[in-house]
């Protein structure tokens, strides 16, 4: 059996997490929940699993949800708050596999505690890899900690890459639907509009994510964290526009074989092959071979997708420059969501912030933190100015 800690409950791969627990309740139970404001969701998954311990984002929700607790007569469950409540919950003694799906770097904390506290880490949250996974794979080879992807990309590599060795790998490939705008022509692209955005082709998701589907941020983000999770150079982390989000990735070796790992395009799949790993359980997510009509594939246009020329950019230099680039994307995802600012403003933005951030390699999670910080608050100020001109 195992005790799961959920970091980021509410979202899409913490409900696909206990949908998974509900089909196969021998073999794993919640031990504890996190999530940020929706006190609704917390409060039903509480009735339902019972954890030991469930944090919210401030002691007012944690307040409003022990009096809802109180009020159905549920007990034994300890409700905490904040990035402390967050540790908490990850870090408790019976917890042995943490799902670490906080969205941003707010779940950065609690993740690293959870590998401090010898954890095993799924990692759903490419925002922690991608500003401190220097740090959090040291502290991982130094704990003797495993941390298995659960993004649907990379989990496919973590399978493909149990065909050889390391050292027997000559490149992977990161498939991307290449979102909705993958043939719209380029004079098009200064008047997309949020609505359009959001309407991902393949995959359901959170905003931010589908709206860094669209820019083809979201796949920049995943060059780092392969290069972190794979200990590969950005130049051996290729990335291929595959429309049919079929073949969730491919590793290539020195051979010249590939392998490639195909499935049904829903996130119980990794969820599931990270919580059981070694082992694989079967399962009802049945992929039918006889639907495969076509797979086509194409190199990425940067000029129609430049923030991912800006992620190998800051791929290459690592440090602070993968901080600010996911720090000044999210501020630009926020402005274009609250539709402050134009789609190709988002871009623009990320690139200017680049431009200001220093050649520093934080060494300490607080350090990460406060470089996070600083590039957010520049882009703040980049997009006050932009919209004054």
């Amino acid at each position: 059996m195992r005790h799961l800690a959920i970091l980021g409950c509410t979202g899409s791969i913490g409900q696909s997490t206990l949908r998974i627990v509900e089909s196969y309740p021998d073999r794993f139970t919640v031990a504890s929940l996190a999530a940020g404001r929706n006190v609704d969701i917390v409060f039903e998954q509480c009735r339902r699993w019972r954890p030991q311990v469930a944090s919210l984002a401030d002691e007012s929700l944690a307040e409003d949800l022990r009096q809802r607790l109180r009020a159905a007569g549920i007990t034994g469950i300890e409700v905490v708050y904040g990035s402390a409540g967050t540790i908490h919950a990850a870090t408790l003694p019976k917890v042995d596999f943490v799902v670490s799906a906080i969205v941003g770097v707010a779940g950065l904390e609690a993740t690293y505690a959870a590998i401090q506290a010898g954890k095993t880490v799924g990692v759903a949250n490419k925002e922690c890899m991608v500003a401190a996974g220097e740090i959090l794979m040291e502290e991982a080879r130094r704990r003797k900690v495993m941390l298995l992807p659960i993004d649907s990309e990379h989990n496919a590599i973590h399978q493909c890459m149990r065909g050889g060795t390391q050292k027997e790998v000559r490149a992977i490939w990161l498939t991307a639907s290449g979102g909705p705008f993958r043939t719209m022509p380029l004079e098009q692209f200064a008047s997309i509009t949020t609505e359009q955005a959001l309407r991902h082709p393949t995959w359901v998701m959170g905003q931010r994510i589908t709206i860094d589907s669209a820019t083809m941020l979201n796949k920049g983000l995943e060059i780092i964290e392969a290069c972190r999770l794979f200990d590969l150079p950005p130049s051996a982390v290729h990335v291929t526009v595959h429309p049919q989000s079929t073949i969730h990735s491919l590793v290539e070796f020195i051979d010249g074989s590939i392998l490639a790992q195909l499935s049904v395009t829903d996130m119980r799949l990794p969820i599931l092959y990270a919580l059981t790993y070694p082992e694989r359980i079967p399962s009802d997510l049945t992929f039918d071979m006889r639907s495969l009509a076509e797979l086509d594939f194409s190199p990425p246009d940067l000029a129609r997708f430049p923030c991912l020329r800006l992620a190998y950019e800051a791929a290459e230099l690592g440090g602070e420059h993968c901080i600010a680039l996911n720090a000044s994307d999210e501020i630009a995802v926020e402005a274009f969501l609250a539709k402050r600012i134009s789609f190709l403003a988002i871009p623009r933005t990320i690139e200017l912030v680049l431009q200001q951030t220093p050649h520093r390699h934080p060494a300490t999670i607080a350090e990460v933190l406060d470089a996070d910080a600083r590039a957010r608050v520049t882009a703040r100020e980049l997009l006050a100015k932009d919209q004054r001109a």
